[in-house]
């Protein structure tokens, strides 16, 4: 079943680069849907009726795909979803709270089991070597760069933490998600900004 997301809202930027900062520490409430909105468009939503996307893509070749490890997020079950960006959806892949896995995966960096999401960046090589060669490695490359940017920005304007994270056992990754043809590049867990108070 195809899950519609809630249309995705514009911001203003500039006070959103000097915020913008790495947190590995999440609050316990759940993100909204109309937030993983927000975040996955900013990773490869659709901007206009010739079907680019929000991050640079050498050739128009769009390698990536985006996943997303859901454990706590208002109106969605718990369970790994597949991004569709020409229809702003998502698909389910399989159900069940995954981010212990992730977390062990990742050289147990306990903060991914703790975040309410964790958006999985996985890249299928082929699409851009093709046009490429070797050198369409570094595209893709440069490529999930730009868009994890993307998703540091709109977290910050929405108020929420998040973290490259690069380390983690990659056919462990592949298993746990069922990939085929795809390689994972990247892991951003997200979630609610923890404020203490100042002493």
């Amino acid at each position: 079943m195809e899950i519609k997301l809630p249309n995705p809202k514009l911001i203003n930027i500039e006070p959103i680069l000097v915020k913008r900062r790495s947190i590995r520490e999440y609050g316990d409430e759940p993100l909204t849907l109309e937030e993983l909105s927000q975040l996955l468009f900013a990773c490869q939503g659709v901007t206009n009726d010739y079907g680019f996307r929000t991050a640079p893509s050498a050739g128009t070749t769009y390698p990536l795909e985006i996943y997303i490890s859901v454990k706590n997020v208002v109106g969605l079950d718990s369970g790994v979803y597949k991004y569709i960006p020409h229809s702003h959806s998502l698909l389910k892949v399989f159900n069940g709270d995954v981010g212990e896995e992730l977390s062990i995966l990742s050289l147990n960096q306990y903060f991914i089991a703790e975040a309410p999401v964790v958006i999985i960046f996985t890249a299928v090589y082929e699409r851009t070597m093709q046009r490429y060669g070797k050198r369409g490695i570094r595209y893709v490359h440069i490529e999930v760069g730009c868009t994890s940017q993307n998703v540091y920005l709109e977290a910050t304007a929405l108020n929420l933490a998040t973290v490259a994270v690069g380390a983690f056992d990659d056919e462990g990754i592949i298993k746990l998600i069922g990939l085929k043809e795809e390689y994972p590049l990247l892991l951003m867990p997200v979630g609610r900004i923890i404020y203490r108070s100042m002493r």
